[in-house]
């Protein structure tokens, strides 16, 4: 069986690892290949081989960095469809669907490719007698990642594109569940010409987790997960003065108004909600049906999520893969189940799906559960899978005040076709990030991406100008070059 090491200091090495943990074909249900579990000892090898990097790619020119990422970025190019099968044999999503994760993450190198505009400083002239102010930004040194399984190659770049093309060095813990797309990653990086130890990948558990949070050689740790660990990787890594990003979990709602295109809104809701199995920080998982909508939408969407063909990820015929593990699999049966006991109207089961030659599988199909309320386990916790619960309210008010008493605040969107609902809850909505008839509102790279409450831990967002504040930290300059001997008065009143 393939073993998959890591990635330090420009070579796959073994280092000190001598415990692994399966890597599963979801389709299947079988285990492909095992990974290597990093020890701390593996952790310091990593980070000694980033600060060594780091005393010359930080001080390496704006223009050799962007040569790297222009070059980076036309090999995920070139490379896009080793990927996509890569993510889909160890996530079970299909290939279009991991195509579209290649393509976002591109997106976050592409704004990298422009690091020196977002780099540039600020200066002041004669702010006093011969006296001027300028500033710049500097790299923080060896920072490192800690990504989940759902997205293999998105949410890592969301990371080490921003944090390396403005002179830091990178340590990234991928999921252990999904590791051979970052491996990839590493040799296209080198191939682009990154120098050795700039991107290291080191695989494994919490062991790997605890030992970067602890880890003294580490300025800042990007994270992205559940809320739970958010919180806990936060707490951790601060405690040790380290920079955090922490983006936790979600509980998204779409609003769908009497006035809304029904067949539009079912159309994207079924497809946001079920989408990657609905293994999504930003996917739809509660409708919220006002008024006059609630027949209409929830028939349309019976019928959609009833021609969602289930199967294998590598099979284009297919619209929707396997969950990740058995485990996964068990909890959205078990969610069905509960919200059945607690009144909600299972409109479609998906629960004893079976495909044809993958009986081993993690599948499970597309369920609609109508008449969920907010008391229900349905609505309040994080299914993560293809579960879309349909809650009914009166108006537009009782929608927005339903969303503003969930914990979570990631994303939400509002189906309608007037300008006044629309602005009316753009603006009333606590919550990080909005769509107006988009029901995944996921920002261009040169925005950043980040919830409120209970789904970002602390208040760095990430990617875009928030990535650049975060990877960077600022040094302002007061210069005089004085013609005359030094007075005791202070410059300013000269």
């Amino acid at each position: 069986m393939k073993t998959i090491d890591h990635w330090i200091n420009g070579t796959a090495t073994s280092a000190g690892s001598t415990r692994t943990a399966p890597v599963y074909d979801p389709a299947e249900g079988q285990a492909r290949a095992r990974v290597l579990l990093a020890e701390p000892s593996d952790v310091d090898t990593a980070v000694a081989a980033a600060a060594k990097a780091f005393e010359s790619w930080g001080d390496s020119s704006l223009s050799q960095r962007t040569k790297v990422m222009f070059a980076f970025r036309e090999l995920l190019v070139k490379h896009e469809d080793d990927l996509a099968r890569i993510i889909s044999s160890e996530h079970g999503k299909v290939i279009d669907d991991a195509r579209g994760e290649i393509v976002r993450g591109r997106e976050i190198v592409e704004y990298a490719c422009g690091i020196a505009d977002a780099l540039k400083g600020g200066f002041s002239d004669q702010v006093s007698r011969d006296v001027d102010v300028h500033d710049f930004r500097q790299p923080l040194g060896v920072v490192a990642g800690i990504t989940p399984f759902n997205f293999p190659i998105m949410v890592p770049l969301w990371m080490h594109p921003i944090a390396i093309a403005a002179g830091n060095t990178f340590v990234l813990k991928p999921s252990e569940r999904v590791p051979s797309a970052s491996r990839l990653v590493a040799e296209l990086y080198a191939e682009a010409g990154l120098p050795e130890g700039v991107f290291n990948v080191v695989n494994g558990d919490k062991v790997a987790v605890d030992a970067i949070l602890e880890h003294p050689g580490i300025a800042a740790v990007s994270f992205v997960g559940s809320t739970p660990i958010a919180k806990y990787v936060h707490e951790r890594a601060t405690a040790t003065g380290k920079r955090v990003q922490a983006l936790g979990g979600a509980k998204n709602h779409a609003v769908v108004l009497p006035d809304a295109d029904l067949e539009y809104a079912a159309n994207h809701l079924t497809a946001a909600a079920f989408g990657s199995a609905g293994q999504r920080c930003m996917a739809i998982s509660i409708g919220v049906a006002v008024g006059p909508a609630g027949d209409g939408l929830v028939e349309i969407l019976k019928r959609k999520a009833a021609e969602i063909k289930v199967g294998p990820g590598d099979d284009d015929c297919n619209d929707m893969g396997p969950v990740v593990t058995e485990a996964a699999r068990q909890r959205v049966i078990d969610s069905v189940t509960l919200g059945a006991e607690q009144g909600a109207t299972v409109v479609v089961d998906g629960r004893d799906l079976r495909v044809a030659g993958h009986e081993g599988g993690f599948f499970v199909g597309p369920s609609l559960l109508d008449n969920v309320t907010a008391g229900m386990a349905a609505y309040r916790e994080e299914i993560f899978g293809p579960v879309l619960g349909i809650v009914r309210v009166a108006t537009l008010d009782e929608a927005i005040a339903l969303i503003n008493a969930n914990p979570y605040g990631n994303g939400t969107a509002v189906f309608t076709g007037g300008g006044e609902a629309a602005r009316r809850f753009q603006r009333e909505v606590k919550v990080g990030m909005i769509g107006v008839n988009v029901p995944i509102p996921v920002p261009m790279s040169y925005y950043s991406f980040g919830g409120w409450k209970d789904s970002l831990i602390g208040d760095s967002p990430i990617h875009g100008p928030a990535g650049v504040r975060f990877y960077t930290r600022a040094k302002v300059v007061t210069t005089r070059w004085p013609q005359s001997a030094a007075g005791f008065n202070f410059p300013t009143s000269s």
